[in-house]
């Protein structure tokens, strides 16, 4: 197993950190090594450990890496700049989530969930990594507030994270649980999203 090099070469921070995670997901957290790492890049040995002297600075690189690549699948931000959507008409909202979902649940970017799981058993025992973990995904929370306000939630903060549990316990269940095959189509996962905002935004709550 190795890192695919671009024609251009991509820095080697990168190269590290993007074979980092994929050790992650098929050798789980015992086979990342330096040495792994080094190989599974294609770089000479002891490149990996001049970029990240401890074990704790490899996985915060990898950390650092799984928040840019998966940006990149979920993209949050065009959530917040969809015109369209509001308190009117969530169906953008709705065809955007499922897009994303279903673009993480084909293809390699399962690769990135996988790692992400490992990453984050890691953090429940390492507290140095549990507050780098916490601040990279904060970049995705926040995106989410505003989207459930600008929906209409009256509760924001508590709609956001009912959002994000249904989606991480669906990506959970299809990538690394007992329904991993075949993936929900776009289709299915919107009638899920449209079905989940419903009841959070049109049924009466009662107080207290």
């Amino acid at each position: 197993m190795s890192v695919r090099r671009l024609s251009a070469g991509p820095p080697r921070s990168e190269l590290i950190a993007d074979a980092a995670l994929s050790l992650l997901a098929e050798r789980g957290m015992r086979g990342l090594t330096h040495r792994a790492v080094d190989e599974a890049a294609g770089l000479p040995q002891g490149s990996t450990s001049n970029h990240a002297r401890t074990r704790l600075a490899l996985l915060e690189a990898a950390v650092g890496r799984l928040a840019e690549r998966e940006g990149a699948v979920l993209a949050p931000a065009d959530l917040l700049s969809l015109p369209a959507a509001g308190r009117e008409n969530r169906e953008p909202v709705i065809t955007t989530l499922a897009l994303a979902l279903h673009r993480y649940l084909t293809g390699d970017h399962r690769l990135l969930l996988v790692s992400r799981y490992e990453l984050a058993l890691e953090a429940t025992r390492r507290p140095e990594l549990r507050a780098y973990y916490d601040a990279a995904g904060a970049r995705f929370r926040e995106p989410l507030v505003a989207l459930m306000r600008t929906l209409g939630s009256p509760e924001p903060q508590r709609h956001a994270l009912s959002l994000v549990a249904w989606c991480e316990g669906l990506l959970f269940t299809c990538a690394a649980g007992s329904h991993h095959t075949p993936p929900p189509d776009e289709k299915t996962l919107r009638s899920g999203i449209r079905e989940l905002l419903g009841g959070m935004l049109d049924d009466p709550q009662p107080a207290g």
